[in-house]
């Protein structure tokens, strides 16, 4: 008996230590999953408070160059980043979106897809901007309008606005921007906070008329004189739509920068579509209602633009108050930098900056394509930096990069811009 209750209290004793050790286990995972949920408590209380208290104090810009050539002050050499620098070029892109099993567009519907693809080209290049990934349409998804990417056609709008009773039936009269594109500015915070100060980052939209041209032709590749014919078809309905969409731009612009946006890029993708005296009468307005109402609100904020395909319309913008113009491929680089200069010396009320716009551009994307001569490139670098000066002036391409381009000679492109504008400028100091 003896033996049997010695045996008994054996086992209930290396039971109790059992217990105890469970315990002693579990304690240290509870213990351990309060500490993890504490730290992600703070993390997502750092990121929401971002935008609270200036995500630039949180994080304080490392690099300012952009900005400061934006504002027309002297840079030690000159910024650069490339039109569409986020996307189908990059190889971690394309691997990223099979791994999604997504599109495109679906990718802009996450805000984490959205800040993943934008810091892609900062990992890889030596940048000095970031922007935003996302496409010039989705203010026509806030607006209710279906829109596509069929293969090998780009973004097209299936089911364009056809007439005025159309219009009147199916646009709303107005939207809240951040009811409608909210997961944008979400992931402008989460954007800022992956680029810790890095870089700024730059906010974009189209402008009006694109917008337009877009709404009721459907697409870029064929129709391409509809949206004209309505500006003389129906100029009642037009100018209804164009003020619709600027009053949206100029919300959606805004919201950006509240976000964090450290910039803002308008772009008039559409400017090959229209004849001049159009442009000035029902484009141009809209752009300068976009300038004035933005530097109201953010005063501090600089202001770029992309008229492609109307470079007549460059010194217009910059009366407007826009701080940097780009030029498009086909733009005369002195020719600009001298008429922006006189345009200037002769406004009646000069612009709060006290001297020309800075200008953005204009290097042919054709010479990022392989097979390429790297001397070639690095001499057309050169010849752009001669004609343009390297103060003042945003390096970029003339159009975006379409996804045909060699990394390694973007990098090329970027490297010399830094290189020979520094030695440009010490040499003139």
């Amino acid at each position: 008996v003896f033996s049997s209750l010695l045996y008994i209290s054996k086992i209930m004793s290396r039971a109790l230590l059992l217990l105890a050790a469970i315990s002693f286990v579990f304690d240290i995972q509870y213990a351990s999953s309060i500490v993890l949920k504490s730290r992600l408590l703070q993390k997502s209380y750092c990121r929401i408070n971002l935008t609270m208290s200036g995500s630039n104090e949180v994080f304080p810009l490392q690099n300012d160059l952009i900005i400061r050539a934006a504002r027309g002050e002297k840079v030690e050499k000159t910024p650069i980043w490339v039109f569409r620098q986020a996307g189908r070029h990059l190889p971690e892109y394309n691997q990223y979106k099979k791994d999604k099993g997504k599109n495109f567009l679906e990718l802009l519907n996450d805000p984490k897809d959205v800040a993943e693809c934008t810091m892609q080209p900062i990992r890889r290049y030596n940048l000095d901007a970031a922007i935003l990934f996302s496409d010039i349409l989705v203010i026509l998804q806030a607006l209710g309008i279906e829109v596509t990417m069929p293969g090998g056609l780009g973004i097209t709008v299936p089911n364009p606005i056809i007439n005025p009773e159309d219009f009147y039936n199916r646009i709303p009269k107005s939207i809240d921007v951040h009811n409608t594109l909210g997961h944008v500015f979400e992931a402008v915070k989460l954007i800022k906070y992956e680029l810790k100060g890095k870089v700024p980052l730059i906010g974009f939209s189209a402008a009006p008329w694109t917008l337009m041209y877009y709404l009721v032709g459907g697409s870029s590749k064929k129709n391409q004189q509809i949206a004209s014919q309505w500006l003389q078809n129906h100029p009642k309905e037009s100018q209804q739509l164009l003020d619709l969409l600027t009053t949206i731009v100029i919300d959606y612009l805004s919201a950006q920068i509240n976000a964090g946006a450290d910039l803002i890029q308008v772009f008039e993708a559409m400017g090959d579509f229209i004849e001049p005296k159009d442009f000035n009468q029902w484009a141009l307005p809209c752009m300068q209602k976009i300038a004035k109402e933005l530097k109201i609100r953010h005063p501090t904020i600089p202001l770029l633009v992309f008229p492609r395909g109307a470079g007549y319309a460059l010194n217009a913008l910059q009366a407007a108050g826009y701080d940097v113009v780009s030029l498009d491929t086909n733009t005369d680089r002195r020719a600009a930098r001298n008429g922006l200069q006189t345009a200037f010396n002769q406004l009646s009320t000069p612009t709060v900056r006290g001297k020309p716009a800075t200008i953005q551009g204009n290097l042919n994307v054709k010479l990022l394509e392989s097979p390429m001569d790297e001397a070639l490139l690095v001499a057309e670098v050169k010849r752009m930096l001669i004609d343009l000066g390297p103060q003042d002036l945003i390096a970029n391409l003339g159009e975006g990069l379409s996804g045909k381009e060699d990394p390694k000679l973007v990098a090329l492109f970027i490297d010399s811009v830094h290189s020979i504008s520094a030695e440009m400028i010490q040499s003139n100091n």
